[in-house]
């Protein structure tokens, strides 16, 4: 009988072992190749975001004021200039954009409801008024002149006030994003409208005295 020509059962183990083998090496070097590209694209993500942190306005210049939130009828003097919070008349300072002074009692009102109050000084171009007019919010905001500030723009929150340096100081944006209706407002989503317009004290808003 002549010798069989098929491989011996040891033979056809040995292949079996040989392409499991072969199996294994290239599923490591897929599960390899697949973690590299996660690896690679988790670290340009990482330095996005880390560029994009380091890169962004910080707020460490703020600052912060313990203030008291008492309602008064009579004018207040307060120690910030603009205030940032205190006592206060019983009608809030409907928030918009206004072109004269706004009486102060009033913003801070409006302050107490979570509004951000930018202030500029009277003798800014028009056209820099208009660039502040147009990057911020339409809402829970306060933008008027005023008189002997301190820097050419100041944004004011309750408890809270950052000087900067122009209309185009990117610092701005983040205040106002931190603030408006933030956690440090202590009547937050009350009313912006319905108060008065700074002429008078007779708006139709008024909250209820203050024990």
């Amino acid at each position: 009988m002549a010798p069989s020509s098929r491989p011996s059962r040891a033979r056809l183990e040995e292949l079996k072992k040989q392409q499991r083998a072969k199996e294994r090496r290239a599923r490591a070097l897929w599960v390899g190749g697949v973690a590299v590209v996660i690896l690679a694209i988790v670290g340009v993500v990482g330095v996005t975001i880390a560029r994009d942190v380091a890169d962004r306005p910080t707020l460490d210049a703020v600052q912060t004021y313990e203030v008291t939130a008492n309602h008064v009828t009579t004018p207040v003097t307060y120690e910030q200039s603009p205030p940032v919070g205190g006592d206060h008349n019983p009608v809030w300072l409907n928030c918009g954009v206004y072109d004269e002074p706004v009486p102060n009692e009033m913003a801070v009102h409006a302050l107490e409801h979570g509004a951000v109050w930018v202030t500029y000084r009277p003798d800014l171009p028009a056209d820099q008024v208009e660039q502040l007019v147009e990057s911020v919010p339409d809402e829970y905001m306060v933008v008027s002149p005023y008189e002997d500030l301190p820097s050419p723009v100041v944004a004011s929150a309750w408890g809270h006030q950052l000087r900067l340096e122009g209309v185009d100081d990117p610092r701005l944006a983040e205040f106002v994003r931190e603030y408006r209706q933030g956690p440090q407002t202590p009547e937050p989503g009350a009313a912006c409208t319905g108060g008065s317009d700074g002429t008078s004290t007779d708006g139709a808003g008024m909250d209820e005295p203050a024990p």
